[in-house]
Formats: C-alpha cells, sequence, structure tokens
C-alpha cells in the first residue's frame, strides 16, 4: 500500500545524495540538475556553508515561535531591505503561495483602510501562477486551476490578458495589480518593461499598489536580487519564496508600508530560527556570487549553450525566452514537451516544464562550467533522438 495522497505526478525516480549541480538516485544513477527542485535549491545541493550553518542553528535553537523576539528574522528582514535599495516592512512565512496570501489580506486591509469607499478587488494576468491556496488559486489566471471541485471560488478577483488591458480595467474597486514580471508557470515569459512601467506609474498617481509575486524570479534567479530592479520599478509589495533559503522552506512579503496590526495576521513555523538563519546565509553567498561577477558570467554561458542549441535544432525549438537564469526554449510542436522530459531523465539530465509548449531551466545559480557543459551534452544526446 503506498500511504501517499495521489496528488503529484511523480515520476518513478527517487534522489539520495547531491553535490551542486548533481544528484544520485537509489541506484546510484548521476543525474545533473537543471532543475533545482523547482528553483529552490539556489546554491545547488549539500553546499557546505549552508550545511554548517543548519548544523550550528539545529544545535542552538530551532523555533521559538513569534510570540518572541528572533534576532536573525529581524536581520534578514534589514538585509532583503538593504538588497532592494528602500525602506520595507517584511512578514515571514512558509511557501510561495502564503506569502501571496500576506500580499492579499494586506492589500485588503489598504482599500478598506485607505478609501472613503472600501477597495478590494486585485487585477491579474490570465497566464499567471500565484499559488494553490483558494485566495491564490482565484488570483491565479490560468483555467485550468479552476476546476468545478474546488468552487465556490472568493470574489474580487479580475484576469486579462494582457497589461494593456489591466490598465483600461483599472476601476472604483481596483485596490491592487498582482503581476509575475516572468511568469514562472505560464512559458517563462518576461512582460513587457515600458508597459510595466507604464502600469506602475499609473497605480501609483492612482495611489492603488503594485504587487510583484517574486516568488520564482527573485533572489538573483534573473540576475538581480529582483526582476523588478531590472524593470526599472518599486513595487509596494513583493514576494518572496523558492531560493531564498536554500532548500528551507521559508516564504516572505515585503511591503513599503508597516500594513499589518498586531494580531491581523500570522504564521506559527514562519521566519523561525532555522529558516531566517539558512536565508541569512543564503543571501551571502548569492551576494557575493552577484559583486564577483560569477553570477553574470554563469547566466551569460548559459544563455549561449541555450541559444546554440535553439540554431542547431531549427526542426524542435522556436526560440529561447527567460531572464537571467530563469530560461526556457519553446517548443515548435507541444507534444515534443513530454518527450523531452522523459528521454532527458532516462539520460540523467533534470529539467522541468512550463505552460503547454516550453521547456523550462533554473539550475543552481552556482553552477559550474564542468556541470553545464556535461548537463548540455546530455540535453544534446537526447535531441538526437527526436
Amino acid at each position: 500500500m503506498n500511504f501517499l495522497m495521489d496528488n503529484y505526478g511523480r515520476v518513478d525516480v527517487g534522489f539520495v545524495k547531491g553535490s551542486g549541480a548533481v544528484l544520485l538516485d537509489d541506484k546510484r544513477k548521476k543525474y545533473i540538475d537543471f532543475g533545482s527542485g523547482i528553483g529552490v535549491c539556489s546554491l545547488g545541493h549539500a553546499n557546505k556553508k549552508l550545511a554548517k550553518v543548519i548544523s550550528k542553528q539545529a544545535r542552538t535553537l530551532l523555533h521559538t515561535s513569534n510570540i518572541y523576539k528572533i534576532a536573525p528574522q529581524e536581520g534578514l528582514a534589514k538585509k532583503m531591505s538593504e538588497f532592494l535599495g528602500f525602506e520595507t516592512y517584511a512578514f515571514f512565512c512558509n511557501s510561495g503561495a502564503e506569502a501571496n496570501e500576506a500580499a492579499i489580506k494586506m492589500a485588503r486591509k489598504y482599500g478598506t483602510t485607505k478609501f472613503e469607499k472600501k477597495k478590494y478587488e486585485i487585477l491579474t494576468l490570465k497566464n499567471s501562477f500565484h499559488g494553490r491556496t483558494i485566495a491564490t488559486l482565484c488570483a491565479t489566471g490560468q483555467d485550468k486551476f479552476h476546476p468545478e471541485i474546488f468552487a465556490p471560488y472568493i470574489d474580487g478577483f479580475k484576469f486579462f490578458d494582457r497589461i494593456d488591458e489591466i490598465i483600461e480595467n483599472i476601476g472604483e474597486n481596483t485596490v491592487a495589480v498582482m503581476i509575475e514580471l516572468v511568469q514562472g508557470e505560464g512559458g517563462i515569459m518576461p512582460l513587457d518593461k515600458e508597459k510595466v512601467q507604464k502600469l506602475a506609474k499609473i497605480l501609483q498617481e492612482k495611489k492603488l499598489l503594485l504587487i510583484t509575486d517574486e516568488v520564482q524570479c527573485g533572489v538573483f534567479r534573473t540576475g538581480e536580487f529582483v526582476t523588478s530592479k531590472i524593470y526599472g520599478i518599486k513595487p509596494d509589495i513583493i514576494t518572496f519564496a523558492k531560493g531564498l533559503a536554500g532548500g528551507v522552506p521559508i516564504g516572505a512579503t515585503l511591503a513599503k508600508e508597516n500594513i499589518f496590526s498586531p494580531g491581523e495576521h500570522g504564521s506559527t513555523f514562519g521566519g523561525n530560527f532555522l529558516s531566517t538563519t539558512t536565508a541569512l546565509a543564503t543571501l551571502n553567498e548569492l551576494g557575493k556570487l552577484k559583486v564577483t561577477g560569477k553570477l553574470d558570467g554563469t547566466i551569460k554561458i548559459f544563455r549561449k549553450k541555450l541559444d546554440k542549441i535553439v540554431s542547431d535544432n531549427p526542426e524542435i525549438f522556436e526560440k529561447r525566452v527567460g531572464l537571467g537564469l530563469m530560461q526556457g526554449l519553446v517548443l515548435k510542436d507541444e507534444k515534443n514537451l513530454g518527450i523531452i522530459f522523459d528521454k532527458a531523465l532516462k539520460n540523467g539530465l533534470l529539467v522541468l516544464k512550463s505552460g503547454k509548449n516550453t521547456l523550462r531551466f533554473l539550475p543552481p545559480l552556482n553552477i559550474t562550467k564542468a556541470e553545464i557543459k556535461e548537463g548540455f551534452e546530455r540535453l544534446k544526446a537526447v535531441l538526437k533522438e527526436i
């Protein structure tokens, strides 16, 4: 008997050990990991510095609850604000969905307290993904995430195809717009920079909120600490998770205003000693990668390899999309997405899917040149079979 719920479409592979961008399964077969646990293991597997920090913290304190002061939580909030370059207030939780839930509640409170008539609607894009709780499913614009089995859904969300449509439909009930600057589950598609800047300006003029969901595209994944820096905007609320603590569960919602009051929101586990200490260590290491130029160099190498794959296989791929080390290859025939995923797995390469026709790549941010080379050799071997 399998005692697990059947809610994941798992493949028949299990891993027992890792190092950097390399994983070993229970048969000791070697894999190159171009997915890093869906963008979570930002410093790869079994990182020695993170392991040391986690071990030390486990021997000291794991958890005391948010009833009491937590020094590394305060330090992490400060560090993230410094990386952003403007003052923010942080709420810590355990996942991206929770971070977006907090952002939704912040927006609802803002819309109740800042205007004479309550504003509550949040506008999002149809190709978006913001989480799997009921509220974040409602913010998610893809129809496939709204099956009847989970209905009824809550009110207060509207989806639109394009940024222009969002701008045109800002109404008297609108309090915020929530967007992913690079849509992670929607095809690794970066939004248009000028249109995002136009949206940000309009929302600022109307004193409405811009929320950027950087759960997947944040924490240096696209080359900067936040993708909003690349877009030249300063969102009112930014959400984080995935790569923030290198594999330890954490989520964060940062806002320009100190919106919550005591008792209005909370998390038992959120921001505990283990997660925030590990996140601080992760950010220190990622910051070094950025400052030394190693991250930018890795991005350049990886992007060049992907471009070569596209040019060498024009019958399979349409184009490369994405930013930094959040990349995708758009397939001409969506039927090949599952085929390449399966063949890559058999050939010892872990890649991901995005949307209907995009092969997704989220390698560790500290992946080595040797690991990149070996991974692409395995991908080339797969493509020869297509």
